[in-house]
């Protein structure tokens, strides 16, 4: 798998601490697809004022702007066309995936996309983060009834991205720094935004650890699935986003940009898809 990503992300693995799933073959093109995962999957921000704008998901949706997997495998094979669900939800942590993977699994989706984990780490407090026993035992559980429910089903599990990384682009933003601060967005990271004191700089690096801990230990939770999942190889947590690719309404989701980003980044990344043309 390392070696069919290419050098730079071989690195972003290493960078991201998971290992990478089993190589997967060339797959079929799906005739159902499903998106899961919480606000970043339903395009939140992306259009407009604090809503969901689920036509600019990354996953499922049909802009023709964000070039998602959904339009790019409706290229490939009409099999697919209008069958693009999703499932996803704002607020959503991995406590809440196995009751989206059970409606995907309701409407028979053979291809999956799962982003999960921000919120997990986007808590009240440091304190109040998810374990990651608990996380990988929460993915576990949600895969297992998938292969139950569809055992021909394709999964892929992108990698949470890099909260450290959007403070840093945004701690010199006075705007960016006022919503995060009156917003409460993501205080476990974001909290005194502007603060470079001893114990600020150790919490962000603690909650970017626990964050990348989660990305390893889905890597490890689809590695065992089998060649039917695959990852991302850690590329959506490496990549070098900048306040151009997050919303203005929050500085916190992608943007219609930073959607787009999130497509090519893991589509390019996923599966190989056999045209059937």
């Amino acid at each position: 798998m390392i070696a069919r990503l290419g050098p730079v992300l071989a690195a972003a693995v290493v960078l991201s601490g998971a290992p990478p799933a089993q190589a997967a073959a060339a797959q079929p093109v799906p005739e159902i697809m499903a998106a899961l995962g919480d606000s970043i999957s339903t395009g939140f921000n992306a259009c407009g004022w604090y809503v969901s704008c689920t036509s600019r998901s990354w996953s499922a949706g049909d802009h023709r702007e964000i070039t998602s997997h959904y339009l790019r495998l409706s290229k490939l094979s009409g099999t697919l066309h209008k069958h693009n669900l999703n499932y996803a939800a704002p607020g959503s942590t991995s406590a809440d995936l196995l009751g989206q993977v059970k409606k995907a699994v309701a409407a028979k989706a053979d291809y999956v996309t799962i982003l999960i984990g921000a919120q997990d780490a986007c808590a009240r407090s440091e304190q109040a983060m998810t374990p990651v026993p608990t996380y990988r035992r929460r993915l576990e559980a949600a895969l297992a009834e998938l292969r139950a429910g569809m055992p021909r089903a394709r999964v892929l599990i992108a990698s949470i991205p890099d909260l450290r990384r959007l403070w840093q682009a945004g701690r010199g933003n006075p705007l960016a720094r006022t919503f995060w601060t009156l917003g409460r967005v993501c205080p476990a990271m974001l909290a005194n935004p502007s603060s470079t004191r001893r114990a600020d700089t150790e919490r962000r690096n603690r909650v970017r650890d626990r964050v990348i801990a989660y990305n390893q230990a889905a890597a490890q939770a689809c590695a065992a699935y089998g060649p039917r999942c695959d990852t991302d190889g850690g590329a959506v947590f490496a990549f070098p986003f900048t306040l151009d690719h997050v919303s203005k309404w929050d500085f916190f989701h992608p943007s219609a940009a930073g959607q787009r980003a999130l497509a090519e980044l893991t589509f390019k990344n996923g599966f190989d898809w056999i045209d059937p043309r």
